[in-house]
């Protein structure tokens, strides 16, 4: 789907007089499962691609790549793009893993209303620039006592640096809104066969006989601690039964 940078509403009704305009910044995330060997070649594709558009189009701003083993691997891209050339990657990425043998895990977009923030930077960057004109001119045509132009300096260097942050803070929202984001995702798509399929029940074979002793070793540790209170326990029953119980069976009075 086509976004654009903004979006001009104008109300007809009211004698068409113009509604402010709406400043939207898109933030797309695409998620892609892969055979293992087409993470890296599909990435770099996409990286060359963001590059052949150039900066002014398509700004790759971070990638990376974890390769865990012969059969696991996972890799991220993250861009920035002016929304056609989003619109185009967007409508073509299906087929792309299709193509790959891969599929399409999840597709989402976002959407952040910049219209107050840009309105609002931009009314005070104008009052500024005014306050701005006004000192230079004070400065000019009244010359005043040295104090007084020393304090007139120096408030015109103040407007002056919050002039230069409020721009720089307005260019980087019309960036946002001309430059929509765009975070691709790349999984391994698991082969039902493969060596990182049968790893588990590798690794489970080749502790059988680890775990084997560690069980055997558990039993002989248990009887160990367990032996001397088994005969403790012997002798006081054996006392019982031959010291003590036929004493007290003597003792009981005949009826």
């Amino acid at each position: 789907m086509a976004e654009p940078s903004y979006e001009a509403a104008q109300d007809t009704a009211g004698g068409g007089a113009p509604v402010a305009e709406q400043y939207i910044a898109y933030a797309h995330s695409v998620g892609m499962r892969l055979p293992v060997k087409a993470i890296e070649p599909t990435m770099q594709g996409h990286i060359a691609a963001c590059n052949a558009a150039g900066p002014s189009v398509c700004i790759v701003t971070n990638s990376w790549l974890n390769a865990y083993s012969e059969d696991s691997a996972s890799a991220s891209l993250n861009l920035r793009a002016t929304p056609a050339w989003i619109d185009t990657f967007l409508s073509g990425v299906e087929a792309e893993a299709t193509a790959a043998k891969g599929e399409i895990t999840n597709r989402q977009t976002t959407a952040e209303d910049l219209t107050v923030s840009i309105i609002d930077t931009g009314a005070r960057l104008k009052a500024q620039q005014t306050l701005q004109e006004r000192l230079q001119k004070l400065l000019a045509e009244r010359p005043g006592e040295l104090g007084e132009l020393l304090e007139t300096e120096r408030e015109l260097a103040r407007v002056n640096g919050e002039i230069d942050s409020l721009k720089s803070t307005l260019a980087a929202l019309r960036q946002r809104v001309d430059m929509s984001q765009l975070s691709v995702s790349y999984e391994t798509k698991i082969n039902p066969v493969s060596q990182g399929a049968l790893q588990p029940l590798g690794e489970a074979f080749g502790s059988f006989f680890y775990n084997l002793a560690s069980a055997v070793a558990a039993v002989v540790t248990a009887f160990a601690i367990g032996l001397p209170w088994l005969l403790l326990l012997g002798a006081l029953l054996w006392i019982w039964l031959r010291l003590i119980w036929p004493r007290i069976r003597k003792k009981k009075p005949v009826t």
